[in-house]
């Protein structure tokens, strides 16, 4: 079953289990899911790999938020970002451990032949297509920064 069609199940069930606040998170992904399936250029199909892409963006997004309403005094708002943020993370792979990301890039490093901060965007380049979809951005980029120092 494709990612498409088990948010298309999970919307029903949530619906059923009258749980607003995952079934608002899951009709958001499935609204992006669609304009990504119908995007100029598109062919109408979306690959698991596509939808993982939009769905960590998703993550992000929603992520950004709740620290802005945070910092504004709004934790009744950032709590509903958080709450539709793990609603969609459980549709995504499982996320590396900060030990286990140092261990990636130390061999990145190694293979790279990276010295210092000046190699930085060797090793980025590198360390941002191995771990697609299993680290996010932020932290492959401060704990290379870390490495390189």
């Amino acid at each position: 079953m494709s990612l498409f069609d088990k948010i298309s199940d999970d919307i029903k069930a949530a619906m059923l289990a009258k749980d607003k606040v995952r079934l608002q998170a899951l009709r958001g992904v499935k609204k992006e899911f669609l304009e990504a399936k119908t995007a100029k250029g598109g062919n109408g199909e979306l690959s698991d790999e596509a939808a993982a892409k939009i769905l960590q963006k998703m993550v992000k997004q929603r992520k950004e938020s709740a620290e802005i309403f945070k910092s504004q005094s709004r934790e009744d708002l950032a709590e509903n970002e958080l709450a539709e943020v793990a609603a969609i993370e459980i549709y995504l792979p499982k996320q590396m451990s900060a030990e286990e990301v140092e261990t990636v890039l130390k061999e990145i490093i190694a293979q790279v032949g990276a010295e210092g901060p000046k190699d930085m965007g060797k090793v980025m380049g590198t360390a941002t297509k191995a771990l697609s979809g299993k680290a996010d951005g932020r932290v492959i980029s401060e704990i290379v920064k870390k490495l390189l120092n």
